[in-house]
């Protein structure tokens, strides 16, 4: 152990090893030689160890000088000590403040506080394998259990600060902020605080640790600060964190226990510190500092008020990236009715608030920017305290302006007025009163809990769970999600808050587009678009014009031509390959054909293409993909028959090989066709990239030519009904789901088409009346989207699925 102690200090100077030679505190100096030389003196201050990143513990002390007259010689009589890692925990544990120590095995480096604390230019760093202290107690702390006549910490009247000073102090809350972010690593809390004297100090205190700030709960609360420094900020005394700070905090209600809160397991209290808590609370509760009141209850809320709130947490929810919902009670009922905000069932943690909601109790809070890490930390069944919250009028989404509006509570963001939130000890004096009340509803809520079981609420208006289902072997559908909701109405859902999944059966009134082939689209992942798959006719007109434009042929670097005479109608046909894929001598390869070929040429090809020298040309042609240059819809959609990944292009004046207006496919694929979306495609000829693909499908043929695939989605708009009233809900993103059919592959295939039609028909049978329709197991998505500025409610049939004989 580096620290050795002696009984006497007269040891210091003859057991300690003999070649250490003594030098005094205001003889060092930076060019000191400090090999076997020692430093003896008393320790007048002496800090905590703390941690630090560039070692693991560190401790500060201040050692004066023992010879009376160096001390009246020289103002550099007392000198600061830094002791790091293991010596630091065991000077801690060893040395206390009065003890005569000397130090051997130190280094000198200069003092950064000097012109702050007035002490020696110099400091000593005392760390390595060999530095040591030998220590002799002082009277007071030479045995246990004794006690100093001197109090162990000194503290100072706020009225008595000096700049440049470490301090400890009392006082008494007068303001405070809770802590928040910086823009380091730090976190920062503002309070305001005053004592006896009368004077008004603010505090600023720094610390990476949340649960190292000052844990206040209301004004005037009791603060401890020990070393913390005095300095002069726009005219007005501040005191600042230092080094080495530490504080304590406590109630500040007369008659309650005197107990510290603080995060440090070891901390100094005594009777003289419990008497000077006292006596803050009795000079406090004389300058009114404390109100008898600290809180709004939420019966007494008004509508666009600010309030501090004292409550419990029943569940809690992650609204999005930016905001956290909080739902809570104080047993107390308001007197206007509060919105119920609903959050999605996988995200709300906690305990259901059925009761809480009946009886008009639970305060829904939206708690936004920089209160969010300390929402986050939050378990359901905490008391909190919320500042500065703010009581918002809203409109129920759906109702018309009319209806009388709800209370929302908001916790913006940033700190003004104190604006923020905490937890708050479920022993704490202010939570008595609380407890009692909100026991006395667990009480009630058991009592009723029989026949309140959270499912009356639309218990007229919903229809049964079992409609749809007698015959399993009829048309039916139902849920697929894991949600584990109650069934809601209509009207429910369209009083709901978003983001939020509801579960509800409802029959469709009616259904757009009523022609279904128009409900297939196409919709870009890039630029969100969505527009109608072209029809025939549209496309045809781009194809003509590509044929009056497009006369000369292709000219280009990275192809190499072949030509085959077309006897019967004298035209010559020009394929083109990638000379890439020609060096790699691979089977899936890309051909580009120029010519204009009708449906005698097309018959001609299949002659031509069993004879030499198109052997090796017909297996490309057979395997990879084509792009023609000057065909018709109808010729392109005789040649897709029967081969695939076949690309209609043209060419212009510079012989350039081009796509085809983006209005029309830029691929056919067999039956299928597949487009590009004209915003977002960057289609280029100069180089394309052909070499190393295995596969040729639209994925890799749409990365070849620089074309941004669009996907086929269907969209369909239905007005559901049930006995509380309409809704309109879209069929969008989980459609392939409902119907059980692939978008793309319903685009060429007739039979999908027919399921499609079978299931609206079973779904909304023509001429049916609202009786005959069936009921409908759906989930519904409750979402909002912004456009022109505006924020819009919006529906969406989401985890549904159509089963039963079609």
């Amino acid at each position: 152990m580096p620290v050795h102690t002696v009984k006497d200090v007269n040891d210091l100077d003859t057991k300690v090893p003999p070649h250490l030679q003594h030098v005094s505190i205001s003889n060092l100096k930076l060019t000191s030689d400090c090999l076997h030389r020692s430093v003896k003196g008393k320790v007048v201050q002496k800090g905590p160890v703390v941690s630090c990143r560039q070692r693991e513990y560190l401790l500060k002390a201040v050692i004066q000088g023992e010879d009376p007259q160096q001390r009246s010689a020289s103002q550099h009589a007392s000198i600061n000590v830094i002791f790091f890692g293991t010596l630091a925990k065991d000077f801690s544990q060893s040395v206390s403040q009065g003890d005569i120590i000397l130090l051997a095995g130190f280094t000198i480096s200069k003092s950064p506080s000097e012109q702050t604390d007035k002490l020696h230019p110099c400091h000593l760093e005392m760390s390595g394998p060999d530095a040591c202290v030998h220590v002799c107690p002082s009277a007071g702390s030479s045995s246990s259990g004794s006690t100093t006549s001197e109090p162990k910490y000194t503290y100072i009247p706020l009225s008595e600060l000096k700049p440049r000073s470490i301090v400890n102090v009392y006082g008494v809350v007068t303001f405070f902020k809770q802590p928040f972010p910086t823009k380091g690593t730090d976190y920062c809390s503002t309070l305001k605080i005053t004592d006896q004297s009368n004077a008004k100090v603010g505090c600023t205190i720094f610390s990476e640790k949340l649960e190292d700030h000052p844990k206040i709960f209301r004004v005037g609360d009791i603060i401890r600060l020990h070393r913390v420094k005095a300095q002069m900020f726009n005219g007005s005394m501040t005191l600042l964190t230092t080094l080495g700070w530490s504080t304590i905090t406590f109630d500040g209600m007369i008659d309650s226990p005197v107990e510290p809160r603080t995060s440090s397991r070891t901390f100094h209290f005594d009777e003289a510190d419990k008497h000077t808590v006292e006596a803050l609370r009795q000079w406090a509760a004389s300058q009114s500092l404390l109100t008898s009141e600290s809180t709004v209850p939420l019966s007494s809320v008004q509508p666009k008020m600010y309030f501090d709130l004292t409550c419990q947490l029943l569940s809690k929810a992650c609204m999005d990236s930016r905001c956290i919902l909080l739902k809570v009670w104080d047993g107390t009922e308001c007197g206007h009715s509060l919105l119920n905000v609903a959050a999605a069932p996988d995200a709300l943690e906690g305990e259901s608030t059925c009761f809480q909601d009946q009886q008009n109790m639970t305060a829904n809070i939206l708690v936004y920017d920089n209160h969010l890490e300390v929402a986050r930390m939050l378990q359901p069944g905490m008391f909190l305290r919320l500042y500065n919250l703010h009581a918002v009028p809203q409109t129920p989404p759906g109702q018309p302006p009319d209806v009388p509006q709800h209370l929302v509570f908001h916790l913006h963001g940033g700190t003004s007025y104190g604006r923020g939130l905490r937890s708050i000890p479920s022993d704490s004096p202010d939570l008595q009163s609380l407890k009692r009340v909100l026991e006395s509803h667990a009480e009630k809520q058991a009592a009723e809990a029989e026949v309140n079981d959270g499912t009356l609420l639309d218990v007229w208006y919903t229809p049964p769970e079992t409609v749809g289902e007698a015959d399993t072997e009829d048309f039916y559908t139902v849920q697929t999600c894991d949600h584990s909701l109650q069934q809601v109405s209509l009207a429910h859902v369209k009083t709901s808050i978003p983001p939020v999944v509801c579960h509800v059966q409802a029959r469709v009134k009616s259904y757009q587009p009523q022609k279904l082939y128009q409900c297939l689209k196409l919709f870009c992942p890039q630029c969100k678009t969505v527009k109608d798959v072209p029809d025939d006719e549209s496309i045809a007109q781009v194809f003509e014009e590509a044929l009056r434009s497009s006369n000369q042929p292709c000219s280009e670097h990275w192809a190499v031509t072949s030509s085959a005479d077309s006897h019967q109608l004298d035209r010559t046909v020009t394929m083109h390959m990638s000379c890439d894929m020609v060096l790699d001598n691979t089977h899936l390869q890309m051909i580009f054909l120029q010519g204009k070929p009708d449906a005698h040429t097309l018959q001609h090809f299949t002659v031509q293409f069993t004879q030499k020298p198109f052997t090796r040309l017909l297996l490309i042609y057979k395997t990879g993909g084509l792009f023609f240059i000057g065909v018709t819809l109808d010729e392109m959609c005789i040649i897709s028959g029967s081969h695939k990944n076949l690309v209609p292009v043209c060419s212009g004046e510079d012989r350039r090989m081009r796509l085809l207006d983006l209005s029309a496919p830029f691929l056919f694929c067999g039956d299928k066709r597949y487009y590009g979306c004209e915003h977002c495609s960057q289609s280029s000829f100069v180089d394309p990239v052909v070499s190393g693909v295995d596969v040729w499908d639209e994925q890799n043929v749409a990365k070849a030519l620089g074309v941004q695939l669009m996907q086929y989605m269907l969209l369909l708009q239905f007005e559901l009904e049930d006995e509380t009233g309409t809704l309109d809900a879209l069929l969008w993103e989980d459609a392939e789901r409902f119907f059980n059919v692939s978008s793309a592959e319903t685009s060429a295939n007739q039979e999908l088409q027919d399921r499609v039609q079978n299931i609206m028909d079973r779904i909304h049978p023509s001429g049916s009346s609202m009786a005959e329709r069936p009921w409908l197991a759906l989930c519904l998505s409750v979402y909002t989207v912004e456009e022109n500025g505006r924020t819009q409610v919006c529906y969406q049939i989401t985890n549904t699925e159509t089963r039963g004989n079609l």
